[in-house]
């Protein structure tokens, strides 16, 4: 399948051979109704605009808590890899507290995802780990293989490795980041737009 995302919200689902499957609509309608639902979660600041906290050496130690969620699909198992904090926790663990993080790590390595810097490592869940989706957890009991794309901290690959579930997971392959998208692709009728991307010829009389 192909997808087409644009955070937080908006996703265009298609088979390779071009059939749309599922489209995100509304996304230009007002958002009145949620700044009055009794809760908290519309007045969290957008993940953009949060920053986590880092150590020495860059990497995220704490994550903020932001508005944060991913366009869902099927079991959740897609949203999940999009921003696959579960693999990690979103702060730190005692450390003198056996087995508190997530999981067990092994077998880190850089590798390469089809023209795209990532990271190999086997995780083992503790009792610790929380699926975002319990239906559609990233680990699996026992041993996983995931993949982690570098720039985007997508989980573009995952493989159980032990057990009833060995050889389930997923694979997902990134062709762009940060692209220019219309409207159109995530409305229930097309608004007929202009796509900027391509060219546009000019046909001028006496030419």
């Amino acid at each position: 399948m192909k997808f087409w995302i644009r955070r937080p919200g908006a996703l265009r689902v298609e088979t390779l051979d071009g059939k749309l499957l599922a489209s995100t609509t509304k996304i230009n309608s007002s958002k009145d109704s949620l700044f009055i639902s009794g809760n908290r979660k519309p007045w969290l600041l957008p993940p953009a605009m949060a920053n986590p906290v880092k150590d020495a050496d860059g990497f995220v130690v704490r994550r903020p808590e932001a508005l944060y969620g991913e366009p869902a699909y099927g079991s959740g198992r897609f949203s999940a890899a999009l921003d696959p904090v579960e693999l990690a926790g979103e702060r730190p663990v005692p450390l003198e507290a056996p087995f508190a993080n997530v999981a067990e790590i092994d077998g880190i390595a850089m590798v390469d995802h089809h023209g795209r810097p990532a990271v190999d490592a086997i995780l083992t869940p503790n009792p610790s780990y929380r699926p975002l989706f319990p239906a559609a957890p990233l680990l699996f009991p026992g041993r996983t293989a995931v993949r982690i794309d570098l720039e985007t901290a997508v989980c573009v690959a995952s493989q159980s490795l032990d057990g009833d579930t060995s050889g389930a997971g997923h694979w997902m392959v990134l062709h762009g980041i940060d692209e220019y998208m219309l409207d159109d692709l995530f409305e229930e009728v097309s608004m007929g737009l202009t796509d900027v991307r391509s060219h546009i010829p000019w046909d001028l009389p006496g030419a």
